[in-house]
């Protein structure tokens, strides 16, 4: 499994943070955010941070997530994975920016795995 790189993420209890905190990363970062929803979460992808904000239910599922890792393939990703302990947690699945994978290290840790504009599956 080829590890390119990882995100760090920052949740917001405060939704209208957002646009501040996203602003504060782009400052330090350089790089314009990308924006984008997902399940009632509103997200600005800034470089190597994930800045999220939306229902409190919402957001304190996702803080069980430790990290982003971005690979180069999910599914080589889920079989190095679960061939070593690991348990699939959800996934793979599509998400706007590749498929994602969601899995429980023997240690507990919670991480995604997601691959960048990888083929998506089908249906």
């Amino acid at each position: 499994m080829e590890i390119l790189g990882t995100t760090l993420r920052v949740y917001l209890d405060d939704t209208a943070a957002l646009d501040t905190t996203a602003a504060f990363y782009e400052r330090i970062t350089g790089v314009r955010a990308q924006r984008f929803e997902r399940g009632g979460v509103s997200v600005a992808a800034v470089g190597c941070f994930l800045v999220m904000s939306g229902p409190r239910e919402e957001i304190d599922l996702l803080r069980k997530v430790t990290a982003t890792v971005a690979v180069k393939d999910v599914e080589e990703a889920h079989i190095t994975l679960t061939a070593a302990g690991a348990q699939v947690v959800a996934g793979p699945v599509a998400t706007p920016a590749g498929r994602n994978l969601i899995v429980l290290h023997p240690d507990g840790s919670v991480f995604e795995y997601v691959d960048m504009g990888g083929p998506t599956p089908s249906g």
